[in-house]
This record gives structure tokens, sequence and C-alpha cells, in this order.
């Protein structure tokens, strides 16, 4: 019996884990499309100009990437300092950085 429960609790783990890991994929992959649509229509600016204007401002800091979010039209920028992490929002219209919080 302990030989069959074990592959169906795994069996079981592996398709839960499968279900939460998709979700944030297919989040990203939405909010890719709109920057992209958004770009396209002349409404924000592309990551590269926003990170040519703010990374310089984070000397110091390790970078760690991007997230959009389309609702918001901002960037929202993850940086490592000193052992924290530091998040940078960014209007994606105007490249200003609107909030800083870590």
């Amino acid at each position: 019996m302990k030989r069959l429960i074990a592959p169906l609790l795994l069996a079981a783990g592996a398709v839960f884990a499968t279900g939460l890991a998709a979700s944030p994929a297919l989040a990203k992959r939405d909010d890719q499309g709109e920057v992209r649509k958004d770009m396209r229509a002349g409404n924000v600016r592309s990551l590269r100009e926003i990170e040519g204007r703010v990374l310089p401002q984070m000397r110091g800091s390790q970078y760690l990437g991007p997230e959009y979010d389309a609702t918001a039209m901002a960037y929202r920028l993850k940086f490592i300092r000193d052992g924290r992490v530091v998040w940078l929002d960014v209007d994606a219209r105007t490249g200003l950085v609107l909030r800083r919080s870590n």
C-alpha cells in the first residue's frame, strides 16, 4: 500500500505545482503582448529607453529585471543593493520614477 501512495502523492504534487507555475507565465505573456501593443500605438516608451534613464541612477545596485503592468502602464524594475531588494515603479509613458520601495 505504501508503494502505491508515494507515487500518487508525487503525481498530485507535480500537477499542483504545474498549475501554479503556469499562472504567472500566462500573466507575463499577456503583459508582454500589452506592452508591445502600447509601444506600437506610441503610448509607452520602450524598456530599453526606460532602463537607459533609470539604471545610471541606481549605481551600486545590481539590476535583476523588469515587469510591466499594463493596467497602470508602468514598469517595475527590481534591484538588489546591500542584500536588500529595491523596486522602482516607472511611468511607461514619461519615464519618470513614480515610487521607490525597499
